[in-house]
């Protein structure tokens, strides 16, 4: 168990990360990013994107954890707070976490701590923080055998994540290209292991985030849980090799081609949900002139499941107005209606199934 990269070891590692293998890796990724970039452009709105796939990379990394529920429970959990399972109900506070870590990034430029405790609060649901108790280890799935101590003092907690956000944030201390340094970055903070819980899903949202800081994106709408999900021996495998035997190159090239693969898939269904969006446009034009809006559109695809409450909420129309404007929609067949005890939900069925589709195709 004694690791030859040290969690004191100072970023970036002593390791040669400019090889022929990490730069090619690197051209794929940074390729699939840039059209990704550029694809994601096309949409008149990048928050539908960022509100219909922070649940899908919410529901992606907590499977991860094995926190399993459904597209749909989710959705309706998100819909109605006293719905839904525990597993659910988590999904949903990990989406929650993801938008409320953007907002404070996009207030203050930074990714601090402070921001990465806020995430942990939204994502746990009390006002916690780093760990306060030693014992903590990292133990074997399969065979219950501890492979990691992380450090164990509030004290040395502390001190590394200090040293981890000035790595982030100060582009000086590091000539690595930015998502070579995510690699880096995400390994840091799962190896240092700072929360008593959640760990893992604040270092994923972390990679995005990171991403977005290095306008690398202009949105979090990349995630990488999908890949890591399929590919979750090897994520954990090559996680402690760095600790055990300074395997630094292995661990970057994974995340690169990670990366690659999930800019691709995503790049498919933005253009997709763009197409969607243009014949729904049409559509609507045609059958429902006297209801058609650009607000009303861009409602239906970043609330892939709504309710009269969030129309209304969302787009100045009074509760009747709103009422009568699903009503028409539902007829017109570009919602289904479903019934939920008391309460009526509507769902945009299409886009919905190119959700799924996404994810079960990667």
């Amino acid at each position: 168990m004694n690791s030859q990269s040290s969690i004191d070891d100072p970023l970036p590692p002593s390791v040669d990360l400019n090889t022929v293998p990490v730069l090619k890796a690197l051209v794929d990724a940074r390729a699939s990013l840039s059209l990704l970039k550029g694809v994601a452009t096309s949409l008149p709105n990048q928050n539908i994107l960022i509100d219909t796939l922070t649940l899908q990379e919410a529901l992606a990394s907590s499977e991860i954890e094995n926190i399993v529920t459904t597209q749909d429970e989710a959705y309706q959990a998100a819909l109605f707070s006293d719905f839904g399972s525990p597993a659910a109900k988590e999904v949903v506070r990990y989406s929650r976490a993801m938008r409320r870590g953007y907002e404070l990034w996009s207030e203050h430029k930074i990714i601090s701590e402070n921001i990465l405790i806020e995430m942990f609060r939204v994502l746990m649901g009390h006002q916690g923080g780093y760990r306060a108790q030693a014992g903590t280890v990292l133990r074997n799935m399969q065979t219950g055998e501890t492979v990691y101590e992380p450090p164990q003092s509030p004290r040395e907690i502390i001190a590394h994540m200090r040293s981890l956000e000035e790595f982030i944030n100060d582009a000086a201390l590091c000539d690595l290209d930015p998502l070579v340094k995510m690699a880096l970055i995400h390994h840091q903070f799962e190896t240092i292991h700072p929360f008593p819980d959640g760990n893992g899903r604040i270092g994923r949202m972390l990679n995005v985030l990171y991403l977005t800081h290095v306008e690398l994106l202009d949105a979090p709408i990349l995630y990488l849980s999908r890949a890591i999900n399929r590919t979750k021996p090897e994520y954990y495998r090559l996680l402690q090799a760095v600790r055990d035997n300074n395997e630094w190159e292995a661990w970057v090239i994974y995340m690169l081609k990670s990366t690659t693969a999930v800019a691709h898939s995503t790049n498919l269904l933005v253009s997709d949900i763009n197409n969607l969006m243009k014949s729904m446009k049409h559509r609507m034009r045609a059958e429902l002139p006297k209801i058609y809006s650009h607000e009303l559109i861009n409602n239906l695809f970043r609330n892939p499941y709504t309710r009269i409450e969030i129309l209304q909420r969302e787009i100045p129309y009074g509760r009747q107005t709103a009422r009568k404007y699903l009503k028409l929609l539902t007829e017109h067949g570009f919602v289904d209606e479903i019934k939920q005890g008391r309460n009526n939900y509507y769902v945009n069925r299409e886009l919905v199934n190119l959700l799924f589709r996404q994810s079960d195709e990667y």
